[in-house]
């Protein structure tokens, strides 16, 4: 039993340092199979000269000596290795302090028995503070070098020989050495094993940490994706929906079959952008003409004209879908799309930000703003590409809607979605707008060497 090394389970008390957990263990074992060989060792000598007089209670004592001994290392190999048992720690004291008083009336009665000095010397190492133990020590020498004299010459008188002296003293000087070295390597282990333990936990925090993150980065691009697309997409379907309804209560159903139209195209957008959310990729209207590749028809490449770039197309068609949208409404809305400068191939993330800028932006347009027009600017500029979505509305305060979190319905997200969409992008979102004015929102994002320099 001991206070230190007993609060170590075997084998895990040094995790990340085997070898040191290994050369601990190996000492311990050597520790207690010293004690018990030599206690054997005296209890056979005892045995072999006959129990008379005093033998038999120097016999007694061995035993208990014995069986005290190690029920205390038992009761430490048991907690050691489930912390859930008996803890025999804060009885560590009593127990050597019982193993000593034990091993002193051995040595009255027998002198094989002062042998068992050397391994008490590491256990009074091990268990007790320096500060006790090393005069435990030298007590206990002074004993071994009284009881060899005592029962070697000193019943007849004789006098205390140098033998005497010196092998008790060298053996505790040994052992103080001894002890010092393996206290020194148990505290590096434990260090080392404290150390492994903050690794573990640190990591583990650091993971969960970044789990949470990105677990929340991952809800912020669904609720921009949802509020872009689809919550748009509804939104259209279900305004369409109502317009056909009113022209077929009308008996106009020409106009009900071409809002009907609308919705089933709104309908197929929606459905290819939520497969899209799954697979993590550009958005449909871009993907459907990849950079490079034309948005026109088979006859207009034929003759020669160069392919638009697919988020000009995408643009444009937009605008014209806005328009419809809004004479759906019964608004009268002319929405029209610019271009200026030479298109580059830009990133995909640049595309689809452009776009779901254009898409939120215009929604905006022909649900609040009660415009008569809106004008989608493309520019490229060199060194960034510009968007500005302008509308001759009824405009509104910038100041008390930037930032919001949006409203319980799940609408008023727009302009905390572009925020954050331009924002992962190094650019910037300017939006200028009083009410009964109107309003402009520029979007400015920079360009590479690279993208700047390859037109579509």
């Amino acid at each position: 039993m001991d206070d230190k090394a007993g609060s170590t389970p075997a084998g895990t008390a040094t995790a990340g340092t085997p070898d040191a957990a290994v050369i601990l263990r190996v000492l311990r074992v050597c520790l207690h199979s010293g004690f018990a060989v030599l206690l054997l060792v005296a209890v056979v000598r005892l045995l072999g000269t006959g129990l008379q007089g005093t033998g038999w209670l120097a016999l007694g004592l061995a035993l208990i000596l014995a069986a005290v001994y190690l029920l205390g290392t038992v009761l430490e190999k048991r907690h050691s290795t489930d912390p859930s048992r008996f803890d025999p720690r804060p009885y560590a004291h009593l127990w050597l302090g019982a193993v000593c008083l034990l091993w002193l009336l051995l040595i009255w009665a027998s002198a094989d028995f002062v042998w068992l000095a050397f391994p008490l010397f590491f256990l009074q190492l091990h268990v007790l503070p320096l500060r006790l133990a090393l005069p435990a020590i030298a007590l206990s020498t002074v004993l071994v070098i009284v009881a060899l004299w005592f029962h070697n010459s000193g019943a007849d008188g004789g006098a205390l020989q140098l033998p005497m002296v010196l092998g008790p003293a060298f053996g505790a000087a040994f052992a103080v050495v001894t002890g010092l070295a393996y206290r020194a390597l148990y505290l590096e282990a434990e260090k080392q094993r404290l150390a492994a333990e903050e690794l573990r936990r640190t990591r583990a925090e650091l993971a969960r940490s970044q789990h949470d993150a990105g677990t929340l980065a991952e809800r912020a691009r669904l609720a921009r994706e949802i509020h872009d697309t689809l919550a748009q997409g509804f939104s259209s379907i279900v305004l369409m929906g109502r317009s056909a309804e009113k022209s077929l209560d009308d008996g106009d159903t020409d106009t009900a079959r071409d809002r009907l139209r609308t919705v089933q195209e709104t309908a197929s957008a929606n459905l290819a952008e939520a497969r899209n959310f799954v697979r993590g990729l550009q958005p449909p209207a871009l993907a459907e003409h990849p950079a490079g590749k034309s948005a026109e028809t088979p006859a207009e490449n034929q003759t020669g004209s160069p392919p638009e770039d697919p988020l000009v197309s995408s643009l444009r068609r937009l605008c014209e879908k806005t328009e419809t949208e809004a004479a759906a409404r019964g608004t009268r809305l002319r929405c029209r799309f610019d271009l200026e400068g030479t298109p580059v191939d830009l990133p995909n993330p640049y595309r689809t930000t452009l776009l779901r800028a254009a898409q939120s932006s215009l929604a905006n347009v022909w649900v609040h703003a009660r415009a008569g027009t809106a004008v989608v600017t493309l520019s490229f500029l060199g060194s960034e590409v510009a968007m500005d979505i302008f509308d001759d509305g009824a405009g509104f305060d910038p100041s008390a809607v930037t930032g919001a979190a949006g409203r319980p319905d799940g609408s008023g997200y727009g302009l905390k979605s572009l925020q954050e969409r331009v924002a992962a992008l190094s650019g910037s979102l300017d939006i200028e707008s009083a009410p009964g004015e109107g309003t402009v929102v520029a979007i400015r994002l920079p360009l590479g060497d690279s993208a700047a320099g390859n037109p579509a």
